[in-house]
Order: structure tokens, then C-alpha cells, then sequence
């Protein structure tokens, strides 16, 4: 069992973050110590480094609830169960309306990236004198 400090230190992510995990239902750590500290399992980190690259992936927090709600990890046929397929197919669906945003996130930015280098093009013309 670990301490919050030592899951702050392991992890990452700071004690007001956890605190608001657990608050949202993502993490639910137990309390054992005296005065009702939190004390997290093995299971907790796992959850956490599986948050944080869930996170890296720009998932959002709902996106994020939904995705461990089943609690399952499925990297190999082998390692699959009964109801293991309705798991993989709502992350899927999840995942592809993410990629979805994102990809149209990109094509908002690049657009902005080509309209910020137009108007350098123009301020460093007019600069120079050239047309």
C-alpha cells in the first residue's frame, strides 16, 4: 500500500488531481490509516499510468470513465473473456469518434498555420519593399 505522497511522487500527478479522481469516481483508494488517510493498491497505480496515457491520447475525463469502466485489459487474443468483445467494440467506437475530432482539430490548425504565414509573407513584403 502507498501513501498519496508516494503515488504524487510515482506518478505525477498532484494530490489536489487525485483528490479530484477519486471525487469523480475515476480512482477510489482505501481508507485504513488513522484519521482516514488514503492508502492506494497496485491496482490504483496501474489505473493511474493507464489514466495518464489515456490522458496523453487527449481523451477527456468522461471519454476517460467510460474507457476503465469495464476495468479490463485486453492487449492479447489470448488473454480474452467472455464480454471482452462488447468491451473492444465501445472502445472503438470512443476511440474512432476521438481520432475523428482530432483530425478535424488538425485541418482547423493548419488552416490557421497557412492564414498566420500569409500574413507574415504580407508584413515581411511590406517591409521590404517588395511585392
Amino acid at each position: 500500500m502507498y501513501t498519496i505522497g508516494q503515488v504524487v511522487e510515482m506518478t505525477g500527478f498532484g494530490h489536489d488531481t487525485l483528490r479530484y479522481y477519486e471525487k469523480f469516481g475515476l480512482l477510489k483508494p482505501q481508507r485504513k490509516r488513522s484519521g482516514g488517510a488514503r492508502v492506494f493498491s497496485e491496482d490504483d497505480l496501474r489505473l493511474l499510468f493507464g489514466l495518464k496515457c489515456l490522458k496523453r491520447l487527449g481523451l477527456t475525463l468522461e471519454e476517460i470513465k467510460s474507457y476503465l469502466s469495464t476495468n479490463r485489459c485486453v492487449t492479447e487474443r489470448s488473454s480474452m473473456r467472455d464480454g471482452d468483445e462488447a468491451v473492444l467494440r465501445d472502445r472503438i467506437g470512443l476511440l474512432t469518434d476521438h481520432l475523428a475530432r482530432m483530425e478535424t482539430q488538425r485541418r482547423e490548425l493548419d488552416e490557421l498555420i497557412d492564414r498566420t504565414r500569409g500574413n507574415l509573407r504580407l508584413y515581411n513584403e511590406l517591409l521590404d519593399g517588395t511585392p
